[in-house]
């Protein structure tokens, strides 16, 4: 994700996990979008101040220190997060008044040492908002999100600080810095003139007013959301189980006990409870129900509506992007990433969409000749679509991914995925216990790379109250040398699975198995960074390419060393049959209508909702009225519907959620690598895609990096193949 430099990096991002909390993707780094309206006074000693020592404190105890999570008091994050920012101003003055001719050592590297006990204080508060949630720590969020905005803003407002830092920009030759130097020295710069630095003092108190109230409200969209899929399950009897399979009615039941409703069976109002019942079920009925449920999520009137919080958004990123110089909300985010500009993710996702709805209305026809053929008497509707598709797909690949599912065990494809890791990077996984964790489902791993420490890897794989839904990755702690110093990464890989009864494993569906190595593939980004400084460091580069490297991690799942150790019958401990491997590999491309459908219907959504102006939509209308012109295929809807699209409006991707389209036309060019190679676990090429991807951060332009992974620039025709689409000629 795009990173944004201001004090160090990881503050930034550690603040944004816990003020506007992440897609879910993943995991990652990402850009801060928060800034002013009061002051930071100095903060009274509390008689709780010793709670808030440990939250502020270094950390730590073995691998070169650990988050104290046994020790950690939510109720006291406020205090502390108040004295760590109280401290990082001190920082920050301390460099604004420093009278010394501004240096790159001075400045940019006083600013990469700056907020440290802010860093630690985010990151904890982050965690506990992302997957402890409760009311207190709802109000604590939205208590702090105008002070995190107040706080930011007084930096890039602070005019004696960007003076030494464009001071070192506009004398970077002189000092002799190198590519990587320059390249810190720029973006630093860049960031605080995107943020209003060079605005006059009555301009930068309205962008203040403006990033104060965005913060407010991207904290209460997320946590409408959050609501919504907790207030929102459907409890069934057992009347209502015909067509589930076992592996499923045995998950419901479990969710059922853990909403208090034992001997009934539940689908909770999220993707990986949603998405198996509507394959199966044979109650259509109870299939429309839990599909509003999940797509009116953020859109049922009352208290949690996200409708009019939607427009305020809107119209108030418009004035910023107007007051600071720009055309849309879209060109300004985009001016830092590889697109560039929105026309360009626009003309790539047009020259995918019509490829897509072609494909997706020969889908539709296929099952509306099924349902026909069964006498259904009905006209295939939303959620039909995945009950259809998977009578298609037994017609057509005689493929029951319903016999693929006992050979998907969460514990034994963790285990594929170090053995992936190790084959590419030389990692090794030792699990450990000798370090606290914020809940009992949570396990950790000591990464090594032979004789050295690489870090740690937590795992947090269940689904619970308080846990928003999806799966993602965060950062505790990012690898730099910066000073002399070594320091180790700290990551995590966090799902949703439903807890299983002791001693039952973890059955989970191929598309969860590719998300599993899809988030391992950011933990491996941050795993295998190898830079000097903070800001530049694993997961911190452009939204549009963050997404690349872990996409590219998915590929593994399918290399017959994993599937055919790994992929193993829970029961019977046999891998996956070679004729339903073959049959798997024969339907690769089906559904692929459906899939890049939804997709872009959200991505499409994104650019024209931060395109369309300042004045004030309706948002339900505008998704409905544009799906329309688009041609969006009735029997579709977009993945994430306006009204809960955390990724654009509590997460970091707004105007962004093309990023996955552009990051996975890199993705399959770098697949095609590996098969021109003749192994997914070739060593030559491992090792480019570890020299000019996974290690270097953001100390190169992303186009340069995949330039010389590949030897030349990405092409769409890989793209085009791994979907299934005609490829078109290119220019």
């Amino acid at each position: 994700m795009v990173k944004s430099k201001l004090l160090s990096t990881a503050s930034l991002s550690a603040v944004l996990l816990s003020a506007a909390l992440l897609s879910a993707c993943s995991p990652k780094t990402s850009k801060v979008e928060v800034p002013m309206t009061t002051e930071i006074e100095s903060i009274p000693l509390p008689d709780n101040q010793a709670a808030i020592d440990v939250i502020n404190a270094d950390w730590t105890g073995p691998y070169g220190g650990v988050p104290p999570w046994d020790k950690v008091d939510p109720d006291v994050f406020s205090s502390a997060l108040e004295q760590a920012m109280a401290t990082a101003q001190a920082d920050i003055d301390q460099i604004a008044d420093n009278k010394a001719m501004p240096t790159f050592e001075n400045v940019i590297l006083a600013m990469e040492r700056s907020g440290a006990a802010l860093d630690r204080a985010s990151r904890l508060y982050g965690v506990h908002a992302s997957n402890l949630s409760t009311p207190e720590m709802q109000a604590i969020q939205s208590e702090m999100s105008p002070k995190f905005s107040a706080f930011y803003d007084g930096i890039t407002q602070n005019k004696k600080l960007f003076n030494k830092v464009k001071a070192v920009y506009e004398n970077m030759d002189e000092e002799g810095l190198n590519p990587v130097q320059q390249r810190l020295v720029e973006d630093q710069y860049r960031s605080f003139v995107r943020q209003g630095a060079n605005l006059s003092e009555d301009d930068k108190e309205t962008l203040s007013t403006i990033n104060s109230r965005l913060a407010e409200l991207s904290t209460k969209f997320g946590q409408n959301v959050q609501n919504d899929e907790e207030n929102y399950p459907t409890i069934l009897n057992e009347s209502d189980l015909d067509g589930l399979p076992d592996w499923l009615i045995s998950s419901m039941a479990n969710a059922a006990k853990g909403l208090g409703e034992e001997g009934k069976w539940a689908v909770t109002n999220t993707r990986s409870s949603m998405d198996p019942f509507l394959t199966y079920s044979t109650n259509r009925g109870l299939r429309e129900t839990v599909w509003n449920k999940y797509y009116g999520r953020g859109d049922n009137g009352g208290e949690f509506d996200n409708n009019a919080i939607i427009t305020e958004i809107l119209q108030l990123r418009f004035q910023r992007a107007q007051l600071l110089g720009y055309e849309s909300h879209a060109h300004w985010a985009l001016e830092t990433r590889m697109a560039k500009t929105p026309q360009n993710a626009i003309d790539l996702m047009e020259a995918v969409w019509p490829a897509a709805v072609a494909r997706a209305t020969e889908e539709v026809a296929d099952m509306q000749a099924v349902a026909d053929r069964e006498g259904a008497e009905i006209e295939i509707a939303p959620w039909d679509y995945r009950f259809y598709a998977e009578k298609v797909r037994k017609e057509k690949y005689d493929l029951d991914f319903n016999l693929v599912k006992p050979y998907l065990q969460m514990e034994k494809l963790r285990e594929g995925m170090f053995y992936a890791a190790k084959r590419l990077y030389n990692f090794d996984f030792e699990q450990v216990t000798d370090v606290p964790v914020f809940h009992e489902d949570v396990r950790v791993w000591k990464v090594t790379n032979g004789d050295d420490l690489v870090g740690l890897w937590y795992f947090d794989p269940y689904a619970r109250k308080g846990k928003r839904s999806g799966a993602w990755m965060n950062a505790y702690r990012t690898q730099h040398r910066m000073d002399g110093q070594d320091i180790k990464v700290i990551v995590s890989n966090n799902s949703n699975f439903v807890k299983p009864a002791p001693g039952e494993p973890v059955l989970i569906s191929w598309d969860d198995a590719n998300t599993m190595f899809h988030e391992f593939g950011h933990a491996l980004h941050g795993l295998n960074s190898n830079v000097t400084y903070p800001s530049q460091s694993g997961t911190s580069v452009a939204r549009d390419y963050v997404e690349f490297p872990s996409q590219l991690n998915e590929h593994w799942l399918e290399t017959p060393e994993v599937l055919n150790t790994y992929a193993v019958h829970y029961e019977t401990g046999k891998p996956i049959p070679a004729e339903l491997l073959a049959k798997m590999r024969k339907a690769a491309t089906f559904n692929q209508g459906f899939s890049t459908v939804e997709y872009l219907g959200s991505a499409l959504i994104d650019m024209k909702l931060h395109m369309a102006g300042g004045d004030p939509i309706d948002p339900d209308a505008f998704e409905r009225e544009t799906l329309a012109q688009l041609g969006m295929p009735p029997q579709i809807v977009m993945r994430h519907r306006t009204p809960h699209f955390g990724h654009i409006f509590s997460g970091g991707y707004s105007a962004g959620y093309y990023s996955y389209l552009w990051s996975d036309t890199l993705t399959a060019d770098a697949a095609e690598a590996f098969e021109e190679a003749g192994s997914f676990y070739d060593e030559a090429t491992a090792k480019s895609l570890y020299e000019n991807i996974m290690s270097v951060g953001d100390t190169v332009d992303p186009a340069d990096g995949f330039r010389a992974f590949r030897g030349r620039d990405v092409s769409i025709a890989p793209l085009m193949r791994k979907r299934g689409f005609p490829v078109p000629e290119e220019k």
